[in-house]
Parts: structure tokens; sequence; C-alpha cells
């Protein structure tokens, strides 16, 4: 087990192989991982962060103006297939999971297709609640 920024145990069994999380602070990446980790594929019964269908987590920290100190978060993301039958309302869940966090006045979901998603990306996690040992 290791402690994630907040002191909470975390196995690091759990965290993908390629997730990239970039520009935010201890805090704000520890609660942007919980509330993604909120959000299910419809089909398989594993959160979309340890299925590895994150690629970036980035934050851009507002330096002016009212929202000084607020954060825009972008998010890359991908589908298990083009054909996913939630390809339209997956960005919609992963942007309502993470908007009401606090500091974070915008956020921002793109879907991407490179690299194609394939099991590897799969935290380890993941691939034993799926039987997919390796």
């Amino acid at each position: 087990m290791v402690k994630n920024a907040v002191g909470e145990e975390y196995d690091e069994l759990a965290i993908p192989p390629y997730t990239e999380l970039l520009n935010m602070d201890d805090d704000l990446r520890a609660r942007a991982v919980a509330a993604i980790c909120e959000v299910y594929d419809p089909e398989i019964p594993v959160n979309i962060y340890e299925l590895g269908l994150i690629y970036k987590v980035s934050g851009k920290l507002i330096e002016e103006g009212a929202d000084k100190g607020l954060v825009d978060l972008y998010v890359e993301m991908t589908l298990t297939s083009p054909a996913c039958p939630v390809a339209q309302e997956m960005p919609m869940m992963v942007q309502s999971a993470l908007f009401p966090l606090d500091g974070v006045r915008h956020v921002d979901v793109d879907i991407v297709w490179d690299p194609t998603w394939d099991p590897s990306m799969m935290a380890e996690t993941a691939k034993l609640q799926l039987n997919m040992f390796t």
C-alpha cells in the first residue's frame, strides 16, 4: 500500500500504467482521481480510471481576475471501442464527476483514439477484477 496525496492508503496496483496527471497540486490530483474513480463503463464492472481509459488530466491555474486561484481541468480519455454505446455520454459523465470539485472552474473532456486502448493499459486491480491474469 502507498499513501495518496491526502494520506489515504491506496493500492499501487490500482494505478494505470499510462495515465498522466499534470499541473495539479497533490490535493487536487487526489480529489480528481477519486472523482474519476466514481465513473464506470456501464458494460464493465471497473471504474474508467483503473480501466486505463483516462490518458491525461491536466490543470491550468487561473492567475488573474475574479477566478484567480481556480483551476481549469483538461481530460484526454478514450473508450474501449469506437462502437461504445455510451460514447456520447462518457465525456459528460467525467465532466460531471470533476466539475463539483472545490477549486475547479471549468472541465473540458476530449475523446482521443491515439493510442488505441488495449488491456495492457489497465491497472493490475482491474485485470484481477476481470480475471485477466497476466
